[in-house]
């Protein structure tokens, strides 16, 4: 024990002395488990004056070295370099100066240890194997050792996959990765709480493995492709990984992860094809695996031409060249058919070129050239334009100077549309063929022929190649000069119009070389939503009259002449009817209704102006009292004195019933009198109150 230590234990043994005021004897002590080669310091207080002895194990200690009096009630024992013999029981006996002896006992362990020696700390196992982990520990008396790890005791049971062997040994079966960790051996003085504890680490190894997802790869070349090999790697330690490639490493398009386990290839190409081995190594060992990759060209077609034009019986050739890996088969297809073009024959293959002998209209229309693969498919297609077959299931029908032709399915067009038709035709074989070329659109018509001429005619179709060959020969006749009729004109000089009615002659230039059959006539009014009435009249009328049309309208109307080949163009005519007279007009009830009214009216103020101004009543003599506050001098009310009247009343001693009086006012000394009837009540502005020196009027 080093002095320092040996100052803070005195220092301590003091503080106790100082502050113990127990009057019993006993004996303090640092502590009582103390190392070998450590100091033992016991300090005895007695409580009072007395002599002390200490002994051990009853045999009495009188080495003055050992033994210090502090004072009269106090005694200190010191133990340098404390030895395993050093430890027991020691007694403190004092024999008081009043004469009574009393004695404490304190028991003192001296131990060694416990240490580890030289057990090792780190261990690393095999996976799969067993791992023994040793701890060696010394010390004494006795030293006792338990395993443990994350706090967790480690049982001895030998059927466990972890176990604590006799020997202190600690024991992993069949060392797996999750053995891996940090384990501690405890070590403790038996029956003291004296401990020790050493961490070992152990740790697990495993050689490396590889595992592939896919041991092949298949994939298309293309600019736009990639492809990512994977190379799943496992092992303790982490092993590292290296790829080897049929071609040397490209940064520009071979990138790695960041630990290399996947490889990606961009912009695959036909050189990339081939074994890329994947190989993992760590110190334990060293393992590898095989990615087969297959690069894919998609099939390719060249052909030596897209189109080619041919005259009929020539021959034609188009060669075909096919790419891409793996090789394709080459197959020519008749597109307009749907068949495949064979080896042999008039249409036939040879060494991959199309060749046609004799070409036919029939020959002419796409052909495609084909390169059929795993990898997939392509094709081109080639044109072969030739002129037009010969027309068949002609119809020709003759006309007015003219001939038409009709064709119930048009001839093989020669693999290109025929545009245009060429229409020949003379009147003898010694003659040259006159033609003329028409639209494929426009009817077939040869219409500059004499009348009642024959004539041979033929007909050819035509496309961008050329014409093809005629059609047999046919012979026709021309008919006379017959048509359609001409437009019928309706004279505006001679058009009468008379109130709602409309008269015109008709005149007709040209029957068409075929007798009238009969004029249709159409009209209708001049508005929107308005509806045809249509007539026939007979082709020997000479004028259209319609009747009983609406006044003031206008009015459309079309004369169209009809015969046997046909009608002619609508004549259109506009005009307007008359206006109805005035007379002949019908009154509406809502103008009788206004003029009843009118008539009721003035009568009305006629009446009211009579009242107003004779008796002094009516409806305008109310507004004028009203707007003006107008009173009418000397008007009284005349009322009996009780308020009653019996219907009459007396105006200058003549008697008259009251219902017949309109009202009488005179002037006698300038006092007003007034005579009223009681018809009805007068207003608020017509009653007068009579004055103070009126006589009431008898009744």
């Amino acid at each position: 024990m080093n002095q320092s230590a040996l100052i803070l234990r005195t220092a301590l043994l003091l503080l106790l002395l100082m502050y113990s005021t127990d009057a019993e004897m006993n004996i303090v002590t640092s502590d009582k488990d103390v190392l070998v080669g450590g100091q033992i310091l016991l300090l005895c207080k007695t409580g009072a004056e007395g002599e002390v002895t200490w002994s051990k194990d009853g045999k009495e200690i009188d080495d003055g070295e050992k033994v210090v009096k502090m004072d009269e009630s106090s005694s200190k024992l010191i133990i340098q370099n404390a030895t395993m013999q050093d430890a027991g029981r020691y007694t403190c006996l004092c024999e008081f100066d009043s004469g009574h002896t009393d004695k404490t006992e304190i028991e003192l362990y001296v131990y060694e240890g416990p240490s580890f020696g030289q057990t090792t700390t780190y261990h690393e196992f095999l996976e799969g194997t067993d791992g023994v982990v040793p701890c060696l520990v010394t010390g004494q008396p006795a030293v006792d050792v338990q395993w443990l790890r994350d706090k967790q005791a480690i049982l001895s049971n030998e059927g466990s996959h972890l176990h604590q062997m006799s020997d202190n040994t600690l024991l992993i079966k069949n060392v797996k990765r999750g053995d891996a960790g940090t384990y501690v051996c405890q070590a403790q003085i038996r029956g003291r709480p004296i401990t020790q504890s050493l961490s070992v680490s152990v740790v697990v190894n495993a050689p490396p493995t590889v595992r592939l997802r896919e041991e092949q790869k298949k994939v298309l070349a293309g600019p736009e492709t990639n492809v990512t090999l994977l190379c799943l790697v496992d092992g303790l330690p982490k092993p590292n990984i290296n790829w080897t490639m049929p071609n040397s490493i490209d940064p520009s398009r071979h990138h790695f992860n960041s630990d290399r386990s996947q490889l990606t290839i961009r912009s695959v190409a036909r050189a990339d094809y081939g074994e890329y081995v994947c190989t993992a190594t760590n110190k334990i060992a060293e393992s590898s695996a095989t990615i087969m990759l297959h690069v894919f060209e998609a099939p390719e077609v060249f052909v030596s031409a897209e189109q080619q034009s041919v005259s009929v019986g020539e021959r034609v050739s188009v060669s075909c060249n096919v790419s891409g890996h793996p090789q394709p088969e080459l197959h020519w297809l008749n597109k307009h058919n749907g068949h495949t073009v064979e080896s042999s024959g008039r249409v036939r293959v040879v060494d991959g070129a199309l060749v046609i002998e004799e070409v036919m209209p029939s020959d002419g229309g796409l052909y495609s050239c084909m390169a059929v693969s795993t990898s997939g498919n392509a094709s081109r297609d080639v044109a072969i334009h030739t002129q037009p077959g010969p027309p068949h299931y002609l119809s020709v029908s003759p006309g007015p100077s003219s001939v038409l032709f009709s064709l119930k399915t048009l001839p093989i067009s020669g693999g290109t549309p025929i545009t245009h038709f060429v229409l020949q035709w003379r009147q003898s074989a010694a003659e040259q063929w006159k033609e003329v070329m028409v639209p494929a659109s426009d009817p077939l018509a040869i219409t500059t022929l004499r009348q009642y001429t024959l004539y041979t005619v033929r007909l050819a179709a035509l496309n961008a190649v050329g014409a093809g060959q005629f059609s047999d020969t046919n012979n026709v006749r021309t008919l006379g000069i017959q048509g359609e009729p001409d437009s019928p004109v309706l004279s505006v000089d001679e058009m009468k119009v008379e109130r709602n009615s409309f008269s015109v002659p008709v005149k007709q230039s040209d029957d068409g070389g075929s007798p009238l059959q009969h004029f249709n006539i159409r009209y209708r009014q001049d508005k929107e939503g308005a509806e045809w009435k249509e007539m026939q009249l007979s082709p020997r009328t000479d004028s259209i009259s319609l009747k009983e049309l609406s006044f003031g309208s206008g009015y459309q109307l079309e004369v169209i002449a009809i015969n046997t080949n046909g009608s002619s163009l609508p004549f259109t005519f506009n005009f307007t009817t008359g206006e109805q007279p005035v007379s002949s007009r019908s009154m509406t009830k809502g103008s009788v209704i206004g003029i009843v009214m009118l008539i009721f009216l003035v009568v009305f103020l006629v009446v009211d102006a009579t009242c107003c101004y004779r008796n002094h009543c009516g409806l305008l003599m109310s507004i004028a009292v009203k707007l003006f506050g107008y009173k009418v001098p000397g008007l009284k009310i005349i009322e009996d004195e009780d308020g009653t009247t019996n219907g009459e009343v007396k105006l200058k001693g003549i008697s008259t019933p009251r219902s017949s009086t309109a009202g009488v006012q005179t002037k006698e000394g300038g006092q007003l009198r007034e005579v009223t009837c009681d018809k009805a009540s007068l207003t608020k502005h017509e009653k007068i109150q009579p004055d103070r020196d009126l006589h009431h009027a008898n009744v």
